[in-house]
């Protein structure tokens, strides 16, 4: 009876050990004694966005020149590679031009021939003007003397042939100092030609711009129209995007488009400058070429995409900020009655600050923004003002 009231002591204690919490255990105090937690809200409105297509596309150089020969001539050297700027006027390539300048040789020779036998001929043509003289000053006193009965038949002919055998020497040389005028322009423009041929040997940039593209090099046979190099202008690009067939009526020149390049991470505003209304069989798209501002960075082949603004559409709009995702979900909390209700919440469009909510929110809520990771479900809050 004496050891009755220990056992119980004991028990209790035992009791009161084992309900209590583990080692390292938080113990959960109610929320309904916790303090208020102080968050923002931010109301989810209803209004009218601008109802977007995105098409997807390529940065394109407005100007962009392949630099081939007029010449079939070997490559003698190449003075750039791909990536260099060059400048308007700066030689690029050097073609072999021993050919061409032996061409130009030889043209120069016989123009300097034919101007050589153009001054025998004018001394042929003065010989041949006094020969004329001297028959035709005979024949007038043969005349004479045939006129008076002294001189036979024979001999007048005899003068008046010469006369006309001196005329036709004339017009012989006369005649072939007219084709030596045309030999000696045919060679002029013959060493003419021969010179710009030469000329061709050197292949100079058209223009300011970068190399993106290099495919000869020394000692390859260039053939006319094979290109050598490719030459960006830079500074001046377009976006060209394919656009599905069923907004071909509503894309118009002119109109301003939002474009955003993904390796730069960053968007631009656009000018559509050419539509092309053939539409592929293949992808039963068109494409709409957008000029772009100058910008850091941009350069061809870069991917985009280009947002086109068609009418407008009812959207609920809540701030990005109170949205938060946890998992494969977002989540959105709702101040209601001082507590704070999480929502599982569909995001649509993204504008800004504003992301458009799909659903889990009506307009009017009040919603918290920004909204703390940490944030409990039901944790009360106090709205700061």
């Amino acid at each position: 009876m004496r050891f009755f009231p220990v056992v119980l002591v004991i028990s209790a204690v035992v009791g009161s050990s084992a309900c209590g919490p583990k080692a390292g255990e938080d113990v959960a105090q109610p929320r309904e004694f916790s303090a208020a937690i102080p968050v923002s809200v931010s109301t989810a409105v209803q209004t009218e966005w601008p109802s977007v297509y995105e098409a997807t596309g390529t940065v394109r150089a407005k100007t962009a020149a392949q630099i081939s020969g007029r010449v079939m001539a070997y490559v003698r050297e190449v003075r750039v590679r791909a990536g260099d700027r060059v400048r308007a006027g700066q030689t690029l390539v050097i073609l072999d031009a021993q050919d061409l300048q032996a061409r130009e040789r030889q043209a120069e020779a016989a123009r300097n021939e034919a101007q050589a036998a153009a001054a025998e001929a004018d001394q042929a043509i003065e010989s041949a003007k006094v020969n004329l003289d001297l028959a035709e000053t005979t024949f007038r006193r043969m005349k004479e003397l045939f006129d008076k009965r002294s001189l036979s038949n024979q001999e007048f002919d005899e003068a008046n042939a010469r006369v006309r055998a001196a005329r036709a020497a004339l017009d012989m040389a006369q005649a072939k100092r007219k084709q030596l005028d045309a030999r000696i322009a045919q060679a002029a423009e013959e060493q003419q030609a021969a010179k710009v041929q030469s000329g061709f040997a050197e292949l100079a940039a058209p223009f300011d711009g970068l190399v993106t593209a290099r495919t000869v090099e020394p000692g390859n046979l260039a053939v006319p129209g094979a290109p050598l190099l490719t030459i960006e202008q830079q500074g001046a690009y377009r976006f060209e995007a394919d656009v599905e067939e069923s907004h071909l009526e509503a894309v118009r020149a002119g109109s301003r488009v939002e474009v955003k390049v993904d390796s730069l991470d960053r968007a631009a505003t656009g000018t559509v400058a050419e539509i092309i209304p053939a539409v592929d069989p293949a992808s039963r798209s068109f494409t709409v070429k957008i000029d772009l501002p100058p910008a850091n960075g941009l350069r061809s082949g870069l991917f985009g995409t280009a947002r086109f603004a068609f009418g407008k559409r009812t959207v609920i709009a809540i701030p990005s900020s109170a949205a938060s995702a946890r998992g494969q979900m977002n989540w959105v909390f709702v101040a209601q009655g001082g507590v704070a209700r999480a929502r599982i919440v569909t995001l649509g469009e993204r504008r800004g600050d504003q992301v458009e909510a799909l659903s889990g929110i009506s307009a009017g809520e009040a919603v918290i923004a920004p909204v703390s990771a940490s944030l409990p479900d039901g944790a009360r809050i106090g709205v700061q003002p």
